[in-house]
């Protein structure tokens, strides 16, 4: 199956009351282990390329590699560039082969976001590419102050942007390595009183299953995005094998077993908030 957008998977997951899973790729293990994990369970996912993978790896070859997972498996897959701060990031992605991209202008004056979004969106949608954007500041643990989404602003983004999906700050923060999230419930069901946009929590990794699964099964929140916890399981696996292997300089001997780790825990994050079967 080709890769699909994003606006796709999300109003499926709307219409039926579950979410799809932003999974954050490093690597190519990281990428294969999602789709594995896809194509087993026959749970769509996102495959995300954020600034760390795109650090490393050229956007170009990002696009070509989720484009040619997504096709080796009847289960849908959309490729989506995740964080892109400028217009020329977005370009590069809807150019690049991603089927979505999401411009995050959140630090930026309301109205020079929604300026920024409306422009990326025209060129997307004439390419049938999704656009994500975002209202409110997501921050990171130890890090950036997160800025709860105003609700006004809210409804002025979603009106005028015109983006697919909207990722909204309502206590969810980048990086949390444990389930400390404090997820204001009340605020998301506001939003989506005023929105008719599918939402999205960034920095899901810090929200425990319990709720991500009632937030998946009763609001508007289609995109859970979701790396640290991975992230946390691939290296404990990889470390674990390096120890027994410390005399191995046979690189793929090492890594394979935190891919099967990986996917593993992989499964138990999308059927968490996945369709009800």
């Amino acid at each position: 199956m080709t890769a699909v957008n994003l606006k796709t998977l999300l109003t499926k997951a709307n219409r039926n009351n579950y979410s799809v899973a932003g999974l954050v790729v490093i690597s190519w293990e990281d990428a294969i282990a999602y789709t594995e994990a896809a194509h087993e369970t026959k749970i769509p996912i996102i495959l995300q390329a954020g600034p760390s993978c795109r650090q490393y790896t050229p956007v170009s070859i990002l696009g070509k590699m989720f484009r040619h997972l997504a096709e080796q498996t009847k289960t849908p897959i959309c490729c989506h560039l995740d964080h892109g701060f400028s217009y020329d990031e977005c370009i590069e992605g809807i150019e690049s082969g991603f089927t979505s991209v999401m411009f995050d202008g959140s630090k930026l004056p309301l109205n020079k976001n929604i300026k920024i979004s409306s422009k990326i969106s025209n060129i997307a949608h004439k390419h049938n590419i999704s656009v994500e954007g975002e209202v409110g500041i997501v921050g990171y643990h130890n890090g950036n102050t997160s800025f709860g989404t105003d609700i006004e602003e809210a409804k002025k983004y979603s009106l005028e942007s015109g983006v697919d999906a909207m990722a909204i700050s309502v206590g969810n923060t980048h990086l949390q390595q444990s389930k400390i999230a404090k997820i204001d419930y009340n605020k998301i069901l506001k939003i989506q009183k005023i929105s008719k946009l599918p939402l999205v929590l960034h920095g899901s990794s810090g929200i425990n299953s319990k709720m991500r699964k009632k937030i998946a099964r009763n609001t508007k929140v289609a995109k859970f995005n979701i790396g640290t916890e991975l992230r946390i399981t691939a290296c404990k696996s990889l470390r674990k094998s390096y120890n027994k292997k410390k005399s191995s300089f046979d690189k793929i001997e090492i890594i394979k077993p935190s891919i099967i780790e990986l996917k593993k825990h992989t499964k138990k994050v999308i059927k968490n908030i996945g369709p009800v079967k």
